[in-house]
């Protein structure tokens, strides 16, 4: 037999790259990789601390009781499927709520119950209706599991609320933005891309040459994995000729890395704020389009076409500050011409002056 010339618990293995690495494994004990090889004074100091680290305390939790839920929940297909982005949010709104109600058990939970709790987040209503959302999703993961036959979470309606999100960028700030920040320089073509691919910034800055084929740029939407191919529009071709880019993405650092995008969403922030626009963001931009298409009179289907967006509810809240007054009156012009009564609305008291007058 082999003489063993590893300590105890030490067993060696292969890494990604093909590399010889050592860890440690005990039952009850955390695992350990070790730094240094096997031999030098380094790995015995290693050793040591590992063997004697505090053990893993594994809490067994009672069936059918929220903790087992949420662990449930997060091997689900629905939660693998979704979004990082999406993950981290919700899971801490979950990991709150587990840490006041970890351990009740999931069938006892009623209407009246998350009706108090989000009475008492009315001062804060997003983060109720967050709530509200995240246990939705748990409810309709028990009933899967065959722990309950319904979902309270869904007979409490959602906390209305006043503020209509971000704000949608108006046509004089987009020219207050541009005279600040000509063409030639990166926060011009940071707004043109977030404005004529009506991107979220987490794909925007992602986009490079390998996105355009010829006079279009073909484009994901990884929110709703939906795709997009948009023709490039002459303000979006001046600001991408204006920037000679050797890199993979269009948009880069001062260090010539890309952007993560929440790097980008600090820079983009300070930028407005530079401009004089302290309360438009780079949301509002993509807002905008939406805007502009409605006006432009474009339907839902060819809106959702340019923006990406998987419904037109969806579509439509976004082209909430579209003109109304501009666009009924094109309407109804467009209506009278066809039915033959006149392209024009008629002014009676300016035909017939005012009779009571």
């Amino acid at each position: 037999m082999a003489r063993r010339w590893l300590p105890d618990n030490v067993t060696a293995f292969k890494d990604k790259c093909g590399r010889t690495r050592y860890r440690f494994r005990k039952k009850g004990l955390p695992q350990y990789l070790f730094r240094h090889d096997p031999g030098t004074p380094g790995f015995m100091e290693e050793y040591n601390s590992a063997k004697k680290a505090a053990p893993v305390i594994k809490t067994r939790h009672a069936e059918g009781s929220f903790h087992v839920l949420i662990e449930s929940y997060y091997r689900s297909k629905n939660w693998v499927r979704m979004m990082d982005s999406t993950k981290q949010a919700r899971r801490g709104v979950i990991e709150r709520f587990r840490a006041k109600h970890g351990d009740k058990p999931v069938n006892r939970l009623e209407a009246r119950h998350v009706d108090r709790w989000m009475s008492d987040m009315a001062d804060t209503p997003h983060a109720a209706n967050t709530l509200r959302k995240a246990l939705i999703q748990l409810m309709k993961h028990a009933i899967l599991l065959g722990w309950r036959r319904d979902n309270p979470a869904l007979v409490i309606d959602a906390i209305e609320t006043d503020s209509e999100g971000f704000h949608c960028w108006t046509e004089e700030e987009i020219a207050q933005y541009d005279e600040r920040w000509p063409l030639g320089t990166r926060e011009r073509l940071a707004k043109e891309l977030l404005l004529y691919t009506s991107l979220r910034r987490g794909d925007m800055v992602k986009v490079g040459r390998q996105h355009r084929n010829g006079g279009k740029l073909v484009l994901r939407h990884s929110k709703n994995r939906s795709d997009t191919i948009i023709t490039i529009l002459p303000p979006l071709a001046a600001a991408l000729d204006s920037l000679d880019s050797e890199h993979l993405t269009y948009l880069v650092t001062q260090l010539g890395k890309p952007f993560t995008a929440a790097g980008f969403g600090n820079w983009f922030r300070e930028r407005c704020n530079m401009a004089g626009l302290p309360h438009c963001t780079a949301h509002g931009l993509r807002k905008a389009m939406a805007r502009r298409l409605a006006e432009s009179g474009a339907t839902y289907l060819q809106g959702r076409a340019v923006t990406g967006h998987r419904s037109d509810a969806m579509f439509a809240h976004y082209a909430a500050k579209a003109n109304a007054t501009a666009m009924a009156e094109e309407a109804l012009e467009q209506m009278a011409e066809r039915i033959g009564i006149g392209g024009k609305p008629v002014d009676m008291f300016a035909k017939n002056g005012d009779k009571n007058g």
